[in-house]
């Protein structure tokens, strides 16, 4: 907090043609002479208590002619010739300028610290600030366009099977200009035999499951009875949580236990409490043909 009073009065004062300064103990007793003035509401405001009179103060402010506020501005404004000899100094932000630099390292710590992200210091910030590509708003807009055109498609479209040739890839240039749309390239597949049939999934394909908070051993049985599928290792994350060369006495014990209290209990930590879906990966034979079956992740819904 006291970096950023620091660095925001500093670049204020040199607007104005001010030399600042940053000794610490100068400053921490400039602020302890500092009087801050009491709230005292404006005369005329009216807080609207109900959606009526929130309505009504609307209404009143879309009355008022534009041209009129346009002129109490005007008039407000001080006279050219009561601004001899005033000069306003522009800031251009310079990453090799110290006061620039203090000034971004206190406002990203102070938003780094309301989501608790670790705070750099000026050093490691300066070193940041001179690899960032700024972005050009033309080409954000375009961008942000062409993929509304292709959400327009997806929306739009709900009642009909749109083929892959139906959306496409842009690619852009504003240097030269140059824009071109392209057919994208579909998801690669992965075959799958279950229960004699041939299932054709992609990356973007999952098991749905939403049958509660079930056991790890209804978990198994499920995939058993209902796609044939000897079901030899469950991971979540980096932990794997039932496999066939585990410890038999801890495999007994989870046997027992609800799939998010495996998950808990093994990963160590508690599942948030507006947490629906765990996601699991699984390996699983063909109990018929022994051979093993690559599928998609497991979505599983236990709340």
């Amino acid at each position: 907090h006291f970096d950023f009073i620091v660095a925001a009065a500093n670049l204020r004062a040199n607007m104005f043609g001010i030399k600042g300064r940053t000794d610490e103990e100068y400053l921490l007793q400039v602020l302890q002479n500092v009087i801050v003035p009491d709230f005292t509401p404006k005369d005329g405001v009216k807080i609207a208590s109900t959606d009526a009179e929130a309505k009504e103060s609307e209404n009143a402010q879309a009355a008022a002619p534009a041209e009129m506020n346009a002129d109490q501005i005007l008039e407000s404004l001080p006279k050219p010739g009561e601004l001899a000899g005033f000069k306003l100094t522009p800031i251009d932000f310079d990453k090799d300028i110290d006061d620039h630099m203090l000034f971004v390292t206190a406002c990203s710590n102070l938003r780094a610290l309301n989501y608790a992200i670790p705070t750099e210091d000026t050093h490691r910030s300066r070193a940041i600030a001179g690899r960032i590509i700024p972005a050009i708003a033309t080409t954000t807009a375009l961008v942000t366009g062409l993929i509304c055109l292709e959400l327009y498609k997806i929306v739009g479209s709900s009642q009909k099977d749109l083929k892959i040739d139906a959306y496409k890839n842009g690619f852009v240039n504003l240097a030269i200009p140059f824009m071109t749309l392209s057919e994208p390239t579909p998801p690669a597949k992965t075959t799958a035999m279950l229960k004699g049939e041939k299932w054709d999934w992609t990356a973007w394909d999952s098991f749905d499951m939403n049958m509660g908070d079930i056991t790890l051993a209804e978990f198994i049985q499920f995939f058993e009875s209902e796609y044939n599928l000897d079901v030899s290792m469950i991971s979540h994350g980096v932990s794997i949580l039932f496999s066939f060369f585990a410890n038999k006495k801890k495999l007994a014990e989870r046997m027992k236990m609800k799939m998010s209290e495996v998950v808990a209990n093994v990963t160590k930590k508690e599942l948030p409490p507006n947490q629906l879906f765990i996601v699991f990966e699984i390996i699983a034979n063909d109990l018929d043909t022994d051979e093993e079956v690559e599928l998609p992740y497991v979505k599983f819904r236990f709340r």
